[in-house]
C-alpha cells in the first residue's frame, strides 16, 4: 500500500476495437503497483457491462491488481443494476465507483436513480460489503449553481455508504485545496484522492474543460500557446506540469493520487519515473 495511495484508470477498447488495446495498455503499466486500477464503464447497455466486468475480470486475475469497477446510473433501473452486479461479482469486483454519468441526447433516463447518491445507496443495501467509491468535483459539477451546494450533495452521497471519493480532473491544485477546505466544513472526512489528467493535447484540454466545468489557469495556457501546435513538446510538458502538481499535493498531504491513464502507459510511465520517489510506503 502506497502513502499517499497511488491509483489508475483506464478504459475498454472502443466498441468494435481490437481487445488486445486493453492489454497493450496494463503490460505497459508493468511494475508500477497501485493500489488499485478503476475501469469506465458507458451508459448502461449490455455491451458496456459485458466491457467492463471483462476487463475488470483481467485486471483481478491475470495482473493480480484490485480493481474498481465503474457503474452509472442515469439510464439504469433495479433489474440492470442488480445484473451488472452479478456480472461484477463474477469478474472478482469488491469496489464499485458509482457515478450518474452523462446524459445522452437519444437516450431517456430512467428516472430510477437519477443521482449517483441513489445509486450507491441502492448498492449499499444489497451489498453492503461492497466497497462504494464516488465522484467529487473540485470547481464544483457543471450542473450545480455554487460549490456550496455541490459539497452539500456530495455529502448526501457520503452518507449513503460512500467510504472515498476521486475528484474530476483540475489543473490548479488551489481549486482542489478549496475543495478539501468545503469539504471539511461540511463534516466529510472520507479519504479525498486527487484525480490527475495529463495533458496530452490542446484539444483534449479544452474539450475536457469544456464538458466538466473545469478552468484553464493561465500556467497551461501559457503551455498550450507554446506547443499547441506541436504535439510531443505540449506531451513532454503536459508530463512536466501533472509531475510538479502531483509533487505538491503530495507535500501538502493529500489522502492520494488518481492517475488518468488515457489508455497511454508510456505517459504515465514518465509521470511515475518522476514521483514515485515520493510515495514512502508504510
Amino acid at each position: 500500500m502506497h502513502a499517499p495511495g497511488f491509483s489508475l484508470e483506464v478504459f475498454p477498447p472502443r466498441r468494435n476495437g481490437p481487445v488486445r488495446t486493453i492489454y497493450d495498455t496494463l503490460d505497459g503499466l508493468e511494475g508500477l503497483s497501485p493500489d488499485f486500477i478503476s475501469v469506465t464503464y458507458g451508459h448502461g447497455s449490455q455491451a458496456d457491462r459485458s466491457a467492463t466486468a471483462r476487463i475488470a475480470s483481467t485486471i483481478a486475475h491475470e495482473y493480480h491488481i484490485p480493481v474498481v469497477a465503474h457503474l452509472t446510473s442515469l439510464y439504469a433501473d433495479e433489474a440492470s443494476v442488480d445484473e451488472t452486479l452479478t456480472a461484477f461479482d463474477e469478474a472478482g469486483v469488491n469496489a464499485i465507483l458509482a457515478l450518474r454519468g452523462d446524459p445522452v441526447e437519444s437516450h431517456t433516463p430512467t428516472g430510477v436513480f437519477p443521482h449517483a447518491s441513489d445509486l450507491a445507496a441502492y448498492i449499499h443495501r444489497r451489498r453492503p460489503d461492497m466497497t462504494l467509491v464516488g465522484a467529487c468535483y473540485p470547481e464544483g459539477h457543471a450542473d450545480s449553481p455554487s460549490l456550496e451546494e455541490d459539497v452539500s450533495n456530495l455529502a448526501i452521497k457520503v452518507s449513503a455508504g460512500v467510504s472515498q471519493l476521486i475528484t474530476q480532473l483540475f489543473y490548479d491544485n488551489e481549486d482542489f485545496y478549496r475543495f478539501m477546505d468545503v469539504c471539511a466544513a461540511h463534516g466529510i472526512t472520507v479519504p479525498i484522492c486527487a484525480g490527475i489528467m495529463p495533458i496530452i493535447s490542446e484539444k483534449s484540454v479544452r474539450s475536457m474543460a469544456s464538458r466538466g466545468g473545469s478552468h484553464i489557469p493561465p500556467k497551461v495556457e501559457a503551455l498550450l500557446d507554446r506547443w499547441g501546435d506541436a504535439p510531443d513538446c505540449l506531451r513532454s510538458a503536459g508530463i512536466v506540469y501533472a509531475s510538479e502538481q502531483i509533487a505538491d499535493l503530495i507535500a501538502n498531504g493529500v489522502a492520494g493520487i488518481h492517475l488518468y491513464t488515457m489508455n497511454r502507459p508510456s505517459t504515465t510511465r514518465r509521470i511515475w519515473r518522476n514521483v514515485s520517489g515520493l510515495f514512502a510506503s508504510d
